[in-house]
């Protein structure tokens, strides 16, 4: 995977080049992922007008899209799946969708997120990628695009890019025939451009008194997260295969498809 230099989109990256077994990669150009696209300008981004994007999935709750909506590069269609609607049902805000305002008190911050409980939420959350309907809906979404032709080239984001949308990167790629080295580094990829993004909000909880441990499980990707979402999938399915065609509902022809489509 590799990073796509841009100027407005953040955390963008081409899964494109993702070592596989047998010798192959994933092919360039055909599969993106990123955070939110709220500050795209085409205009000014050339890296980014020369994708030729014609598919956007948008991982985002609906406060998250209002709050920083989409910028859809001319002639591209944009799918709305919302990974963690039943999540959030159940009455506790995952720390993904709301970091601005855990950050914002960092007494607050230590009441409900220190102690370690910040790396169990993410652990949680990670578990409901694999458990709840609403993440089957997108993450069929996202396999059912990628094997699809006519899709063209696909990006797919949530608002760092990191959880949600790594998620996806990796099952896509376990499909492919990434091995577990491959997916965890490629997972782990991302922190330095999530961290330079989130700078500013760290540095300020920081000043303000917070605990840097804090802020980092907030901002960063660890270990522990994806093993928690791959451990779900071993819990409920047994395996990645199993998963998608049990879980989320895709067909074997379509996980074929997205082979001969993306490997190389």
């Amino acid at each position: 995977m590799t990073a796509t230099p841009s100027t407005t989109v953040a955390n963008l990256r081409d899964l494109g080049g993702t070592p596989l077994a047998g010798g192959r990669s994933v092919r360039h150009g055909l599969v993106l992922r990123s955070g939110s696209l709220d500050r795209l300008d085409p205009a000014a981004d050339p890296a980014v007008a020369g994708l030729g994007l014609r598919t956007v999935i948008d991982f985002r709750s609906d406060a998250e899209r209002a709050d920083h909506p989409d910028r859809i590069p001319a002639g591209a269609r944009l799918l709305v799946r919302d990974v963690l609607a039943d999540k959030m049902s159940e009455g506790r805000m995952p720390a993904a969708t709301q970091l601005k305002d855990l950050l914002a008190d960092p007494v607050v911050a230590e009441e409900h997120l220190g102690g370690g409980k910040a790396q169990a939420l993410f652990g949680s959350v990670y578990r409901s990628f694999v458990a709840t309907g609403s993440a089957h809906a997108a993450y069929r979404t996202l396999l059912t695009e990628a094997a699809d032709p006519d899709a063209g080239p696909l990006l797919f984001h949530c608002t760092a890019g990191k959880d949600r949308t790594g998620w996806g990167a990796t099952v896509i790629l376990s499909l492919l025939g990434a091995d577990d080295e491959t997916l965890m580094a490629e997972y782990l990829s991302v922190n330095p451009a999530v961290k330079a993004a989130f700078a500013p909000m760290i540095e300020g909880f920081t000043v303000a008194g917070g605990d840097p441990d804090i802020a980092l499980a907030l901002i960063g990707v660890f270990p522990s997260y994806l093993e928690a979402g791959l451990d779900e999938v071993r819990l409920r399915y047994g395996s990645m295969e199993k998963y998608v065609r049990e879980g989320l509902g895709v067909e074997d022809g379509t996980v074929e498809a997205l082979r001969d489509r993306l490997v190389v």
